[in-house]
């Protein structure tokens, strides 16, 4: 008989979750990770341990952050078939990926995760706080958001999240996974994105609350041109400053030009 604590077969609503369950897509994953000796792997939002699994038998030990409470222990016991695997019971907004890394007894941490659909630009907010304890990022997300995410200048989808991340990491889309492949399958498509942090050194932000809160205003309100949408942060000689011209809009500047103006001093 056997007595460990199984998994509960519906996903919860609320939380966001949809559970992975193709085999080819966790495999075409965990090879794009490619975990190696000594590597501290962390993943957000384990889940039924679709991916966690695969990854212990690759990699013998890996950290996982939970949210459902109701998920820790069919998840510890089911573990330890493959590896050594260690729970962080947490929301991972509330995460200080920084003391983590020093945890494991690492500079860096490798970040991987199918994340849910409802918190994603806020974890990947969150992560770029941390980015200098990040080693890489892979992440499935809904595709509309990876596309977003690697958008160029004069995409209709580029904006806020395209030029923060951008400025921050290299942003690499990998692959397309169909709704089939989750449980219960959602209305969109998903994709498989890599994240690659910067070296600080060539970042080239300055001030990066100034740099978060010019790009902010700049795509508050997409269809004013720069002169108006910026009027509360930057004037027209600032804008033009920065070698931009006031009558464009936010979604024709491409990241250097947000970092030249996020560069620049506040104005008043």
């Amino acid at each position: 008989m056997n007595d460990s604590p199984a998994f509960r077969r519906d996903a919860k609503k609320h939380l966001g979750q949809n559970f992975l369950h193709d085999h080819s897509v966790i495999e075409r994953i965990v090879q794009a990770i490619d975990p190696r000796p000594g590597d501290a792997i962390v993943e957000i939002g384990p889940g039924q341990g679709a991916l966690t699994f695969p990854l212990l038998q690759r990699h013998g030990r890996i950290t996982a952050i939970e949210f459902d409470r109701d998920l820790l222990d069919p998840l510890r016991a089911a573990a330890q078939a493959h590896g050594e695997l260690d729970l962080v019971a947490a929301n991972v907004l509330d995460v200080d990926f920084g003391a983590l890394a020093q945890r494991l007894g690492v500079e860096q941490i490798r970040l991987a995760g199918n994340l849910p659909y409802n918190l994603s630009s806020p974890i990947l907010f969150h992560a770029l706080d941390y980015a200098t304890s990040i080693r890489d990022m892979h992440f499935m997300l809904q595709k509309e958001v990876v596309d977003r995410m690697a958008a160029g200048p004069g995409s209709k989808v580029y904006g806020r999240l395209s030029v923060m991340l951008q400025a921050y990491c290299a942003v690499t889309p990998l692959f397309v996974v169909a709704p089939g492949s989750f449980r219960p399958a959602p209305k969109v498509d998903s994709a498989v994105v890599r994240l690659v942090p910067r070296d600080p050194a060539s970042i080239g932000v300055q001030d990066p609350k100034r740099f978060a809160d010019v790009v902010r205003a700049a795509f508050g309100q997409r269809r004013k041109t720069l002169r108006n949408a910026l009027s509360g942060v930057a004037d027209v000689a600032l804008i033009e400053a920065a070698g931009l011209r006031p009558e464009l809009r936010a979604e024709q500047i491409d990241v250097a030009g947000f970092v030249r103006l996020g560069n620049l001093p506040v104005i008043g």
